[in-house]
């Protein structure tokens, strides 16, 4: 497991005391004994515990691996979230256990929930980002209307999934390996006709993830992984078992 110090400086760090209590109480760790650290920029340290108090624990950094895991393409998903708020909190977990760099909630013209708790959101990202032993913590933006979101989003490649009628092209074969992407997905009742056609209007091209009607969270997941796994085999990806 990795634990998450957003402000490490110097060779040094005492860790707050919530995460204090983990390593000496629950995990029952000593001194001697070593764990990572990240600040969720990219940067992992090895450390070594000093000093076992399970109210402030003292690390010294031995080893700093920056740019842990990082990838040669950047994936935006902007998604409209669900009116069961438990749903959207399972997509944002595991896309950060599976790897995207920012999120950004979309309002549209059927979303049924119209606001959420980004610091909730943000808690459930650090601990997916932690568990999956990541270097990365997502940017995750507030809320937008998806019309101004459109309108920000010029660079890399552009794509807007929907269930509605006419021909679309799937996102495996639509994507290529190294480019930067950007997801639309629509809330439960999908986009309207008007918000496909201010999307293609902006530059997004449209894609299908299947065949199947997926729900809002699954499709988010779908097209996370899809360009993961477009990308899985890349030989830049900087080593993950240095640490």
């Amino acid at each position: 497991m990795v634990f998450y110090i957003p402000d490490i400086n110097g060779s040094k760090y005492a860790l707050n005391e919530e995460e204090s209590t983990h390593i000496v109480r629950v995990l029952r760790l000593k001194t001697g004994d070593a764990i990572t650290l990240t600040d969720g920029r990219g940067n992992l340290y090895r450390a070594v515990i000093v000093d076992a108090n399970h109210k402030r624990c003292i690390t010294e950094l031995v080893k700093h691996l920056p740019e842990y895991g990082k990838r040669p393409y950047r994936l935006h998903i902007g998604i409209a979230p669900t009116k069961s708020i438990d749903r959207f909190e399972w997509f944002v977990e595991k896309a950060t256990e599976i790897g995207v760099d920012e999120i950004t909630p979309l309002l549209c013209a059927r979303s049924e929930r119209k606001q959420i708790k980004a610091e909730r959101m943000r808690r459930v990202m650090i601990a997916a980002m932690k568990q999956s032993q990541k270097a990365y913590l997502p940017q995750l933006n507030e809320m937008t209307a998806f019309d101004k979101w459109l309108k920000t989003q010029t660079a890399g490649c552009r794509y807007i999934a929907h269930c509605n009628e006419g021909e679309r092209q799937l996102l495996k074969t639509a994507y290529q390996p190294e480019q930067d992407a950007t997801i639309a997905i629509g809330p439960e009742g999908d986009f309207s006709s008007q918000e496909v056609m201010q999307a293609i209007d902006c530059g997004f091209q449209e894609i299908s993830l299947g065949t199947s009607l997926l729900r809002t969270e699954t499709a988010g997941i779908i097209a996370c992984h899809s360009v993961n796994f477009i990308n899985s085999n890349l030989k830049n990806l900087k080593n993950l078992t240095e640490i």
